[in-house]
């Protein structure tokens, strides 16, 4: 026993001494059990983790020994951070990530996030944005979107060219439409493709992805029309200069829009040529998200392949599950298949599965989640019930409603319409088809000519 080492471990902070200790342990691999061995309990080592304790110097010793670290790391507090090694550690985290072990990379990205300081400038500052993103990424994947985007806000630009924090505005826009905060995904994306403009670098990957995530948010809000100028636009500059990954994700958002209108002969085409371009590569999560979208679209047409349809949408669950695709995804998913249900007159599984999806993401995608009570409801409908049919389209239309999504709030007004007068109720159809001119903003225009048709 050295008595530099006694001398030392009684100078350092228990608290930063169990981060340190923590940090070395999950970069490691190892759980609290395997770097206590016999000399420490699991419980002991989390003590110390917490800073709770203050190990003895023979244990210090020990456990610098299993981390694979120096004991001069361990209580050194003078010890600078080493930004290769950061990085290696974030390289780490982005892997677990991308091999869908999203705990995993959470929690490395946590880690790193402790020991980097808030202030971090240079190449630290840049592998901090860079933890808090992977780490938002991460979170995604949980289902916290709201933790995601508060790490997503904290990525800072670092100047013209900073691709990193376009990344983080794509996934910030991404976060904020799947909540329903529509206007936010717009607005926060618009300084990041300013930037890209400015620098040259409208073309680049990063800002075909920002583009077509921006024009999801515009569909969303109901400005089609800019929408698929935005798409038609991301198109002409992946075929021009875009990567495989770039044209792909402008192929797959264009065929979403084009799909939203009915327009299969173009949509169909489009999403199968950026499917074929990401099974190029290791975008898991992505080929599955967009799988499921073919899912869909195959469910459209007039005479529908149900049988295809329906392998094509297990074959991406099963691809989602294996990813680090997160529950927003995997409730689209669902949803997906319960209009193959619904389409081949099997309405009864369908309130199970709709039940399954509110209560796993209906407090944080409000757009998933009425669509689920639309499915809901057309589920009861077709069991005869429009009553329950009428309270899952109510609440479908509140949720639209309490995000300004006005015009599905509509939609859903107008199916609800056709339901009641499928059913002979005359004056309910009416209601219904008045509240989605209200909607619409119709409500004010008529009532200037005539109140009577209010």
């Amino acid at each position: 026993m050295q008595p530099s080492v006694a001398i030392r471990l009684k100078a350092v902070d228990p608290a930063e001494l169990g981060r340190r200790v923590r940090s070395a342990r999950v970069a490691r691999g190892l759980t609290q059990t395997q770097l206590g061995g016999p000399e420490a309990s699991a419980a002991y080592v989390s003590r110390i983790e917490s800073g709770q304790r203050r190990p003895g110097t023979e244990l210090v010793e020990t456990f610098a020994t299993r981390l694979g670290v120096s004991v001069e790391r361990l209580l050194d507090q003078t010890t600078q951070l080493d930004p290769d090694e950061v990085g290696l550690e974030l390289n780490y985290a982005e892997l677990a990530l991308e091999s869908g072990e999203v705990v995993e990379a959470e929690a490395r990205s946590t880690e790193l996030l402790c020991r980097l300081p808030d202030d971090a400038i240079g190449p630290l500052g840049a592998l901090r944005d860079r933890a808090h993103y992977l780490n938002a990424r991460a979170l995604e994947a949980l289902g916290r979107l709201d933790d995601a985007v508060d790490h997503l806000e904290k990525v800072r630009c670092a100047g013209i060219a900073d691709l990193q924090w376009v990344r983080a505005r794509t996934a910030l826009s991404r976060c904020y439409r799947e909540t329903g905060d529509l206007g936010r995904a717009v607005d926060c994306a618009r300084p990041a493709l300013d930037l890209l403009g400015e620098a040259g670098l409208a073309h680049c990957d990063e800002a075909i992805q920002l583009v077509v995530t921006v024009a999801a948010a515009y569909y969303e809000r109901g400005d089609y029309g800019e929408a698929r100028r935005l798409c038609r636009r991301a198109v002409e500059r992946a075929e021009r200069d875009g990567s495989p990954t770039a044209r792909a994700s402008a192929y797959w958002n264009a065929s979403m829009i084009e799909s939203k209108r009915g327009s299969l002969g173009t949509a169909v085409p489009l999403a199968q040529r950026a499917l074929a371009l990401l099974g190029e590569g290791n975008d898991g999560r992505n080929l599955a998200r967009l799988r499921s979208e073919l899912g869909t679209m195959q469910l459209l047409g007039d005479s529908a392949d149900l049988d295809e349809a329906e392998q094509t949408l297990v074959r991406a669950a099963e691809e989602l599950r294996s990813s680090s695709a997160g529950p927003v995804d995997v409730a689209r998913n669902q949803l997906a298949q319960c209009k193959v249900l619904l389409l081949r007159g099997e309405p009864g599984p369908v309130h199970a599965m709709t039940a399954g999806v509110l209560r796993d993401v209906g407090g944080i995608a409000p757009i998933v989640a009425a669509e689920a009570e639309v499915l809901a409801g057309r589920a009861s409908a077709a069991q005869g019930d429009p009553a329950a049919a009428q309270s899952a389209y109510r609440r479908a239309v509140q949720i639209l409603s309490a995000i300004g999504s006005d015009r599905a709030a509509a939609e859903r007004w107008f199916e609800l319409g056709a339901l009641w007068e499928a059913v002979g109720d005359a004056e309910a159809s009416r209601d219904a088809y008045r509240s989605a001119a209200a909607s619409t903003g119709l409500q004010l225009r008529f009532a200037a000519v005539s109140p009577a048709l209010v």
